[in-house]
């Protein structure tokens, strides 16, 4: 299965709620009552038995869960020259409650002068892989690293160190180049470059978000659209390369809203990746008009299941979903999956682990009636 492409006609998003025994783990860490080796034992055994429970339930596409990070972009920041964090203060600002993760920010010039700390996770999961399965390793978007490093809030120390933003991209863009290449020697062939620039970017309060006048933000979607694809742009031919766009999933909490109207023609018709997988798990989503722009042979992974609740869909419900999309894109070009991960952050969101696989067994079941 090491030669097969994602995404599956039933996929998941990447994210896994974190089992007890690891989170008990990952607090005694931070105490300083273990070591990262022992950690380490006990990222190695969850991640073993949460791949078998992948495999047990059939899906094609096997990853760590995300089960050494703390949350599914900053980490991967982290492992940057020039970065650094601390504890935030604040949150972000999600609806219902502030996501409290690190504050993340310049401290130098980024860079990348090692190997990355993800691509040895990579190798764990790869070595996982049998005869049914291939791993596949998410990351943050360009855009989304970009983002995090001019918006409003982290500007003005962004430039101590970067007088404009053109240097600031083609660091980011020779960072992430390398990363490529180091997964790619590690033997991946799948990578999702996960991505809530997007859902920003059609929220009514984008111009708030980025201090942008009209017009302005217009200049930013092609601005994210151009880091994507200059990192996507030269990779090797047998690399696929997908997408996942959302709007924000912390303990089941979210950040923006809005259709996928306002950003078709700059993601759907224009970015360079393989597939997109999509958030349609609720109205905030919009309709699937817009994915008559998606170019090309491009797949589309329809996000129809929720992460955000235990509750599970309709089975005929989400079936008819599917129906209505490919009136825009042909049935064979798309797949499902939940809208996003079910712990994007290590709190996770809420519900339980057994509602979690539940969820997946929903997906599998859909997707192998709809395409027989």
């Amino acid at each position: 299965m090491s030669n097969c492409k994602t995404p599956f006609r039933y996929d998941y998003v990447g994210s896994f709620l974190r089992p007890v025994k690891l989170k008990k783990a990952r607090a005694e860490f931070e105490e300083g009552r273990i070591g990262s080796a022992e950690l380490k034992v006990v990222e190695d055994e969850c991640i073993r038995e949460l791949v078998a429970k992948q495999k047990e339930l059939g899906y094609h596409v096997i990853t760590d869960g995300e089960f050494r990070r703390a949350t599914w972009h900053l980490d991967f920041m982290w492992g940057f020259d020039g970065i650094a964090h601390q504890r935030t203060k604040t949150g972000l600002p999600f609806h219902g409650e502030q996501a409290m993760i690190d504050d993340t920010f310049l401290v130098g010039k980024l860079s990348l002068g090692k190997e990355h700390p993800f691509v040895e996770h990579y190798r764990f999961v790869k070595a996982l892989e049998d005869e049914n399965t291939v791993a596949k390793q998410t990351i943050p978007a360009p855009a989304q690293f970009l983002a995090q490093l001019v918006m409003p809030f982290a500007a003005e120390n962004t430039r101590k160190y970067y007088a404009d933003d053109a240097e600031l991209i083609d660091d980011l863009v020779a960072g992430y180049r390398e990363v490529i290449r180091q997964l790619y020697e590690a033997g991946c062939r799948n990578l999702q470059l996960d991505d809530c620039t997007w859902g920003m970017l059609v929220d009514p309060r984008v111009n708030m978000f980025y201090g942008a006048e009209d017009g302005g933000v217009d200049r930013i979607k092609e601005a994210y659209l151009t880091i994507n694809n200059r990192v996507i742009e030269g990779k090797p031919e047998d690399l696929v390369i997908n997408t996942h766009v959302c709007r924000g999933n912390y303990h089941s909490a979210y950040a923006s809203t809005g259709a996928y109207n306002g950003i078709s023609e700059f993601l759907f018709a224009r970015e360079n990746v393989d597939a997109f997988y999509l958030e349609f798990d609720d109205e905030r989503s919009g309709g699937f008009d817009p994915l008559a722009k998606v170019s090309g042979d491009k797949k589309v992974v329809l996000g129809l299941i929720t992460t955000k609740s235990p509750k599970l869909e309709d089975k005929e419900a989400v079936i008819a979903r599917i129906r209505e999309a490919a009136k825009y894109i042909p049935l064979e070009r798309l797949c499902l999956s939940p809208q996003c991960g079910f712990a994007s952050c290590e709190i996770g969101n809420k519900l339980t682990e057994e509602e979690q696989w539940a969820k997946l067994a929903l997906v599998k079941e859909i997707a192998e009636e709809v395409w027989k």
